[in-house]
């Protein structure tokens, strides 16, 4: 037990919580606050068609594919689906309850996530406190909730992280049964790779706490352990070839400027990363923290990471209240003054930093079941119409469309979802920056000839794109080619019958 636990338990409380706890009231309050919201959208995100249709490919094939099943523009090229284990559990969750199930899936994770790091900080820090970082990590959190596999391994980095810092403070011997759950998170998703670099760094911290004259044996035991992380990581059937995915990932030079996620955070408007920045500032301004260097490191590293990718908020949000959550309480515990106010704040909040009881989280259980069963048998789930053109894939088939399309970036999971092989989707690692620069130059016309040298050199017969597109005015134009369907999602071109891609 912590000193800061320590202080908790051992200060009278009269409140009655009838074994209500704060991790469980965070718990049910994300899923409320998610499962009853309508304006949170995770079903947003075009890629969760394709994720889809990747597992019902390996439920049909008994496989785990390892080339391109699902593009005509690069049939056969390499590709692992390496998420592949988060794949069959969309699907298998998808068959069982829809939608709906994926909304409910997705918003567990997030929710038993926050009850993970609330218990975490309240065995460090005063609730009050907790509660603050942990609102932060949420906030932060919900920016990227979307139906993909990314969520479901973020139950394991909380347990990966947290497991760490916990063994390294007590100076006990690494955790070993994390192994399992490295296994797992290599096959579920590939930001397993971060974990891995985040435990070699807290590898270092924890060796680093120990006198001199005890280094040697630690040194040993964590790099045996950090050895066979990296070992059970490649236990899977990509093997080593999974360690490169995300470096390669990494070294693409033209999705970060095209894909939403990869580009910088927008800080045009009030976003939770701005205030987490300016709260941090403030802290470490006021000398309230400090950090071991192998800790201050891999902060700065992960707001670097979220400063360039706007996908690795999250992520930022996530970890760094594992790093500095005790140096702040040991930090705010030497500096607090003993106001009556503040005190007796902090008794009402104490009254829920114990263990909840048995009843209450059946109680709990019972009422979340419920809201997870009328979330699934209302419509508060279905995904997103301009993601999704169904009505002018309809009308393209209606019209006669066959053969190769050329098709919008973010229509391409729901076509392969359709089954219909697409010129491009989300998959940027396997297409790469040649293919996504010659797309990007058709779409926006920027250069000559880009766009009816495309429709050539792929033998395209006909087009899917939104509203607003620039190719959609040459395409209008170009001899042999007709435009049979536009609304406000989609806009269809046909070629007609005789003519090749760019007759004149």
């Amino acid at each position: 037990m912590t000193d800061a636990s320590s202080r908790l338990n051992s200060l009278p409380c009269t409140a009655k919580t009838f074994g209500i706890s704060w991790p469980l009231l965070v718990a049910a309050l994300a899923l409320l606050s998610v499962l009853g919201n309508v304006r949170i959208d995770v079903l947003a995100d075009p890629d969760t068609y394709w994720h889809l249709a990747t597992g019902r490919w390996i439920l049909e094939h008994g496989a785990v594919p390892t080339m391109d099943f699902f593009s005509h523009s690069m049939p056969g090229a390499a590709w692992m689906a390496h998420d592949w284990l988060s794949e069959l559990i969309f699907i298998g969750i998808y068959q069982m309850a829809g939608w709906a199930g994926l909304g409910v899936m997705v918003t567990l994770a997030f929710s038993g996530t926050l009850a993970y790091l609330m218990r975490f900080l309240l065995a460090r820090m005063e609730p009050v406190h907790a509660l603050l970082f942990t609102a932060f990590a949420a906030g932060m959190l919900m920016e990227h909730l979307l139906a993909r596999p990314h969520v479901l391994a973020w139950p394991l980095l909380a347990v990966w992280v947290g497991s760490l810092v916990d063994a390294g403070e007590q100076r006990r011997d690494p955790p070993w049964q994390l192994l399992p759950l490295m296994m797992l998170w290599s096959n579920l998703h590939g930001s397993f790779m971060l974990g891995l670099a985040l435990g070699a760094a807290l590898a270092l911290d924890a060796v680093l706490r120990y006198p001199s004259g005890q280094r040697n044996t630690a040194i040993w035991r964590w790099v045996g352990f950090i050895c066979l992380s990296v070992t059970v990581a490649m236990v899977t059937p990509s093997g080593w070839h999974g360690l490169w995915y995300p470096i390669r990932l990494v070294n693409l030079t033209v999705a970060p400027n095209f894909i939403g996620e990869f580009l910088s955070p927008d800080f045009h408007q009030l976003q939770m990363m701005e205030v987490w920045l300016i709260v941090m500032l403030a802290i470490a301004g006021a000398g309230r923290m400090q950090l071991p260097w192998p800790r201050l490191l891999l902060v700065l590293g992960l707001t670097h990471l979220a400063l360039k990718h706007q996908r690795h908020i999250s992520i930022l949000g996530l970890v760094t209240p594992f790093l500095f959550a005790t140096p702040l309480a040991q930090q705010l515990r030497a500096t607090a003054g003993s106001g009556p106010d503040a005190e007796s704040l902090d008794r009402v909040f104490r009254a829920l930093a114990a263990p909840a009881r048995l009843a209450a989280v059946a109680v709990t259980a019972l009422l979340a079941t419920l809201l997870i069963v009328l979330a699934i048998r209302s419509e508060r789930f279905a995904p997103a119409r301009e993601r999704a053109p169904e009505a002018a894939l309809q009308a393209a088939w209606h019209a006669g469309a066959t053969g190769p399309v050329l098709n919008a970036y973010n229509f391409g999971g729901y076509l392969i979802y359709q089954k219909v092989p697409v010129f491009i989707d989300g998959r940027a690692d396997m297409y790469g920056d040649a293919l996504l620069t010659r797309y990007i130059e058709a779409m926006n016309l920027s250069k000559t000839d880009s766009l009816t040298q495309l429709l050539k050199d792929y033998h395209i017969t006909w087009t899917l794109l939104p509203p607003g597109t620039p190719a959609l005015a040459l395409l209008d134009q170009l001899p042999g080619w007709k435009r049979v369907h536009a609304d406000a999602v989609a806009v269809v071109h046909v070629r007609e019958l005789g003519t090749t891609a760019t007759d004149k």
